[in-house]
């Protein structure tokens, strides 16, 4: 396959989406960035404004979440929407890659949590980069799988989501920057 036949779906916001979008567009890869009329994001390039309707395609119960994520969120008309997109990026991804951290109970923190919880649900490939132990793991279905220097994972489906944190440590983005080189030599 081509790097030009690959398209990254993301938010485009501060931190680790627009890390994927600016590596996306290093090697002309074409992106897609969900967003929402008035929510402030870094990334212009590809821009998919969704309306009301659309958003509330994504809706999802903030219980539920809660529930599934083993803690709570507030109900604040921006949060629900930023979670409305992340349905969008993930449904349109047939992979996914997050920067973030893996918690205790095998969930990822914040937000960005939801976006791999859902890829679970989705029964999509799921690969998470934890800034905190600097190496890339894995969903098996089950557990997390910390992947071994040399054996780092690849975008090889054509539709990828990239998303995580909005705190990109140098690590994170070394992290993006290397996947993206490692799949488009």
């Amino acid at each position: 396959m081509n790097k030009e036949d690959f398209i990254l779906f993301s938010g485009g916001a501060q931190g680790a989406e627009a890390e994927f979008g600016t590596n996306a567009e290093r090697l002309g890869i074409e992106e897609i960035n969900f967003t929402f009329e008035g929510h402030t994001i870094m990334r212009k390039r590809g821009l998919r404004v969704l309306n009301h309707e659309e958003l509330r395609n994504g809706d999802v119960s903030l219980e539920y979440i809660s529930k599934l994520m083993n803690r709570r969120y507030t109900d604040n008309t921006t949060f629900r929407k930023i979670l409305q997109t992340i349905w969008y990026q993930i449904n349109n991804g047939q992979e996914v890659f997050v920067i973030g951290e893996i918690m205790k109970d095998k969930t990822v923190k914040g937000g960005t949590g939801w976006g791999a919880e859902f890829s679970k649900i989705c029964n999509k490939p799921l690969h998470v980069f934890d800034q905190k132990n600097n190496s890339w793991f894995t969903w098996n279905k089950m557990d997390w799988i910390e992947r071994k220097k040399g054996d780092e994972p690849i975008i090889d489906r054509t539709h990828f989501t990239g998303g995580g944190t909005r705190i990109l440590d140098e690590n994170g983005k070394t992290a993006i920057r290397e996947l993206f080189d490692r799949s488009f030599r």
